[in-house]
């Protein structure tokens, strides 16, 4: 396990929309090596940043034309080399987004396979046995190519699959076992992309659709068997490499499969979504004052979870990421407030995505963007200050519109406004740094029956109360420490703690 994820605090960078340097209209390699002042700044000692390499961006960069080469767009492979040295000379690490489970369908894998003669590539993907065949139970892109078949797809229609094998063969005539050499030369083939970045200085990878692999693999056991594989690999030739996967559950990701972190995704009704966006735009949710939500929802999946994982690897909270909305779209400045409280004092590796620190605005209804649909308005641009485009670029045709409103957040204006989101961020990543209880896992307690709202949890000497309700609020306590953060009006005496609407209070030595 990398020792240095224990005091991990990630930002996610979504290439496109950060910073500029050449005026194209689109943010780039050198853009975000010029504001890495600003990242550490926030307190962030490392970077996930989204895909960088060459693509037709047909789905933001996660269509992959080329693994081994950076999108012209974005610079060169020189340039991320440089971001990697940059990046060390500060203490600071950057994982790339792998992904494993497709390429583009213009990488040259896939143009060779397509074709009807048989190369090493053709069994590189998924294709039925003949064009006439098309099993409706998958994703199918049918009668297009040379090759007499047709292709699976994991999503969209310009990413066919690669092929791990199937773990439940149903279709004989097509559908090879996991353990076939031409699955295995797949595994291979992303092996060697993971070892070309590595040995450039990238520090790991977060992986897209981590659990996505191996077909008809229902318990996920033989695409958890292929990373436990890529997880030997790294501890015997990269042991302070990291892998955080995308798959939002932690038993199989973590201990099956042997990621070092977790992410807590977003699915509609599961615990992260009960805390932060659950109901009709966040009505339900713990965080809405209007005390409408259920804690026990979010307790009774993420503590098992946490127990069961907690000396194997991590948890990785998000304030949002580039596939869901914004939480501004759900909650106000104040709940929000205490959402990144909850988040950058709970277990695991938080991870912060850009423009969250200042309140960026949820941009709803833009016309999608290289293949962004209803998540283009989260991948806006990094809003700096008020200058052209809000200081993402000088071109007249930024990547995509900023916000036009006229209270529109800033770096600018809001990093020295002391009621602002961004001074809340700063001020509660600093104290994750400062005390060792609230890094990575260790100690946690959720005090109070049948987990109601107002709320507490105990990590090692440090008490966190939380009152999102928009009511003022008593709790009883036995502890009685001293103040170390708050957030709103709340005070504690005599085993009282007396808490205004939305208010957080922190005490040590309880």
């Amino acid at each position: 396990m990398p020792k240095w994820l224990n005091d991990a605090v990630f930002y996610e960078i979504y290439p496109q929309s950060f910073y500029d340097s050449n005026g194209d209209g689109i943010g780039d390699i050198n853009g975000i090596i010029e504001k890495l002042d600003y990242v550490k700044g926030l307190g962030c000692n490392a970077i996930w940043l989204n895909p960088v390499y060459d693509s037709p961006f047909m789905d933001a960069g996660y269509d992959v034309r080329d693994y081994y080469r950076v999108a012209p767009r974005y610079g060169t492979n020189d340039d991320l080399v440089r971001l990697f040295e940059e990046a060390h000379r500060k203490d600071m690490k950057i994982l790339l987004d792998l992904v494993p489970g497709h390429t583009s369908d213009t990488h040259p894998w896939f143009l060779t396979a397509k074709s009807a003669k048989v190369t090493e590539f053709s069994n590189r993907y998924i294709f039925t046995k003949s064009v006439w065949d098309a099993p409706p139970e998958y994703r199918m892109m049918c009668g297009i190519c040379e090759r007499d078949g047709n292709y699976m797809v994991n999503y969209f229609s310009s990413q066919p699959a690669l092929n791990y094998g199937f773990s439940r063969i149903t279709h004989p005539e097509w559908q090879l076992p996991t353990d076939h050499p031409d699955c295995l030369n797949t595994v291979e083939a992303i092996k060697d992309i993971m070892r070309f970045w590595l040995n450039k200085g990238a520090d790991g990878f977060r992986v897209d659709m981590a659990d996505s692999l191996v077909k008809n693999d229902d318990d996920k056991r033989a695409t958890a068997k292929i990373w436990r594989g890529v997880r030997e690999m790294l501890d015997a030739e990269y042991p302070e490499a990291a892998m955080v996967s995308e798959w939002c559950h932690p038993d199989r990701a973590i201990t099956d499969a042997g990621f070092h972190m977790d992410f807590y995704l977003d699915h509609y009704g599961n615990g992260y979504s009960r805390l932060f966006r659950f109901g009709e735009w966040g009505d339900l949710a713990v965080f809405n004052p209007n005390g409408l939500g259920d804690l026990k929802g979010f307790a009774e999946e993420y503590l098992p979870a946490y127990n069961r994982t907690k000396d194997k690897g991590y948890i990785s909270f998000m304030t949002n990421n580039h596939d869901m909305p914004r939480v501004t779209a759900y909650l106000d400045k104040q709940a929000i407030k205490l959402v990144n409280a909850f988040i950058f004092t709970m277990p695991g590796v938080p991870f912060l995505y850009y423009g969250d620190e200042i309140g960026m605005r949820y941009q709803a209804d833009l016309v999608s963007k290289e293949g962004g649909f209803s998540r283009t308005g989260s991948r806006t641009p990094m809003q700096w200050n008020d200058g052209k485009n809000l200081g993402f670029s000088e071109s007249n045709e930024p990547y995509l519109p900023v916000d036009t409103a006229s209270d529109a957040p800033t770096v600018a204006n809001q990093r020295d406004d002391p009621d602002s989101i961004y001074r809340v961020v700063t001020d509660l990543i600093a104290l994750r740094h400062k005390y060792d209880d609230l890094h990575g896992n260790g100690e946690l307690e959720f005090l109070y029956d049948n987990h109601s709202i107002p709320f507490a949890f105990r990590r090692g000497g440090l008490t966190m109360f939380f009152n999102p309700l928009g009511r003022d609020a008593t709790l009883s306590t036995e502890c009685d420490g001293d103040v170390v953060y708050k957030i709103g009006e709340a005070t504690i005496e005599n085993g009282k703690v007396s808490m205004k609407p939305q208010s957080f209070l922190m005490i040590a030595n309880c």
